[in-house]
């Protein structure tokens, strides 16, 4: 595993209604508000997650990324005492999961992947049952409210009933409604998933911008790789149940060999390009994406680009595209399981969790 000091994310502030929000610099030093320990689930003989320890610090957003199937829900189940724990410890903010639920409870709040407001009630009327279940004061609860609307853009529409609202209104009601009490410690499963890029990107700088003004410490699942790199302090990588990699994702990308990565397609290459491929210098690593599409990963994205072009035009090879970047988290998760999340994502869907003990079939 991949564990070194971890980095701040940089990168100018998002701006929100017009003003620009500083996220918090993450602070290495700073007390666990979350630690898991050696964390197991077991659903008979079938180990969703395997072992797993990692903490996270007081105003940190943590990242867990992996594919669909992976763990990473089962994770935040458990840390959420939605479901019990087969064997390990979690503690958040002190309190222990299984012994201190109840306080756990009060600390946290919890956005699902599922959207699960009322359609049928308005925007605020969401807003104000979550409150009142969370024993809310009356005039805090219409404070809070008032801010968390606006905080996420949504003051206009309180009076909307939920249904007439976009899928990225929808999961900023939801993101505002689980902050309605005041919890220290945010827990977000999946919160982009189905949405189209524009409401992607609003999500993440909402997301930045609570954090910047609340302080709290956020965790995450996601399998998107640049929702990861962009939002996260740290990201620990999760595959099988397994945690394979954790570090600052400016770190995650530094351990990987090779500094540059080509992505290149050839019209009608020859069975054995790949193996020609990896014989050009400071090469580290190939990936055959099909179609005649290739992935490489090189020390020197000048000098291996110059050998590849030589090399198709000797072989008398047809360069279709090609276009040199850093590198990504894509290829961190690529040298930490040996293979592509966007492989594995289409694999997931096919997972069927197998029945609990004593369930009849």
């Amino acid at each position: 595993m991949a564990e070194v000091d971890p980095k701040t994310n940089g990168g100018a502030a998002p701006a929100v209604n017009g003003a620009a929000v500083t996220k918090p610099v993450y602070d290495p030093t700073a007390p666990a508000a979350i630690e898991v320990e050696h964390i197991v689930k077991k659903y008979g003989d079938f180990t969703a997650v395997d072992d797993v320890s990692f903490s996270v610090k007081e105003g940190e957003i943590f990242g867990l990324l992996g594919p669909n199937g992976a763990g990473k829900s089962t994770l935040i189940r458990m840390m959420t005492t939605l479901i019990p724990i087969t064997s390990g410890k979690a503690r958040i903010a002190g309190h222990d999961v299984v012994r201190e639920p109840n306080a756990v409870r009060r600390l946290i709040g919890v956005i699902p992947q599922a959207l699960t407001s009322d359609l049928d009630l308005t925007v605020e009327e969401n807003m104000q049952i979550y409150a009142k279940l969370y024993d809310v004061p009356a005039k805090e609860r219409a404070r809070s409210i008032d801010e968390l609307l606006r905080l996420v853009d949504l003051t206009k529409w309180r009076n909307a009933q939920t249904k007439t609202l976009s899928g990225g209104m929808r999961r900023r009601l939801e993101i505002a409604r689980g902050l309605v009490h005041h919890p220290r410690i945010f827990f977000l499963d999946e919160p982009t998933t189905g949405l189209d890029p524009v409401s992607r990107v609003a999500v993440w700088e909402m997301l930045n911008n609570i954090q910047g003004q609340r302080r709290l410490t956020i965790l995450l699942t996601t399998h998107y790789m640049d929702e990861a790199d962009r939002l996260c302090d740290r990201v620990a990588i999760v595959d099988h149940g397994k945690l394979v990699a954790l570090d600052a994702p400016m770190a995650l990308k530094a351990s990987v060999p090779g500094t540059n990565v080509i992505e290149v397609q050839f019209d009608n290459p020859p069975a054995d390009w790949e193996q020609r491929l990896h014989t050009l210098d400071d090469v580290t690593s190939v990936q055959h994406e099909g179609a005649g599409m290739y992935r490489v990963l090189t020390g020197s994205g000048s000098r291996t680009t110059t050998e590849l072009v030589e090399m198709a035009v000797t072989a008398g090879v047809s360069v279709k595209s090609l276009t040199v970047q850093n590198t990504t988290l894509d290829d961190v998760f690529v040298h930490y399981t040996g293979r592509q999340l966007r492989d594995e994502l289409q694999k997931a869907y096919g997972f069927v969790m197998p029945p609990r003990p004593g369930m009849q079939p």
